[in-house]
């Protein structure tokens, strides 16, 4: 049983994905603009909102952003645009998870569930070391801190995850799957999505894909995290 805060202004499907998600034992609030949607999730603790992005008021890609600066709850994103470029927008957005209109009742739950259990678990499970440190690098996965040369890293739930599991790992190559299953807890899915985030914790720890410091892609492998080959700590995260 979740907290579902549903965000659409078609009140047909609006008033379908209430039904469904009262009938799978959620607690489910709805809203019809973006406006609302920001005022609940800064009055209630919901554990997930499902988020359209043909709002009247504001684009849903807009008030994903807004969301983001107030709250780290999961949004799964519910739209009619399936166009490669315009889900990469939407997951360095911040969006958790992303459904194409139309969709069935049963893949909306199974990806909930995924969601919630993400959320609910931390993500990956932290090796028994308290604090993991690659080169200049430090990760706490306990207190979920990460800070490159002494300077704290601002990382999104997701890209900590990502990163604790690799650190807990300097130098192995883990496989794609790999973290799909353990970071992701998906058994399939789109090396999109991991592209996506590798991207994002590249750019916060001061380097590039054509140019790697600490995060290495083997292409058709994996990818695998260890100290700079030139023994030097990283650059602070701009």
């Amino acid at each position: 049983m979740a907290s579902v805060l549903v965000v659409e202004d078609d009140q047909f499907v609006r008033s379908a994905l209430i039904r469904h998600l009262t009938d799978a034992a959620h607690t489910v609030r709805s809203v019809g603009t973006a406006l609302e949607a920001l005022r609940e999730v800064a009055h209630f603790p919901f554990d997930v909102v499902i988020l359209d992005l043909g709002l009247p008021d504001l684009d849903g890609s807009e008030a994903l952003k807004m969301l983001r600066g107030i709250t780290d709850v999961p949004v799964i994103i519910a739209t009619a645009r399936d166009d490669e470029t315009e889900v990469v927008r939407l997951l360095n957005a911040g969006a958790d998870d992303y459904l194409t209109k139309p969709f069935s009742v049963e893949h909306l739950s199974a990806r909930i569930a995924a969601v919630l259990r993400r959320a609910r678990s931390g993500g990956a499970e932290a090796p028994p070391s308290s604090v993991l440190r690659v080169g200049g690098l430090t990760v706490d996965p306990l207190r979920r801190q990460a800070e490159l040369d002494g300077v704290r890293l601002d990382l999104t739930r997701r890209e900590f995850d990502l990163l604790a599991f690799l650190a807990g790992r300097p130098g192995v190559v883990v496989a794609r799957k790999e973290l799909l299953a353990e970071v992701w807890q998906q058994s399939y899915g789109d090396d999109q999505t991991i592209d996506v985030h590798l991207s994002w914790l590249r750019r916060k720890l001061g380097e590039t894909a054509a140019r790697p410091r600490y995060l290495h892609t083997l292409r058709g492998v994996g990818v695998k995290i260890e100290p700079p080959a030139d023994g030097r700590d990283g650059e602070p995260a701009r």
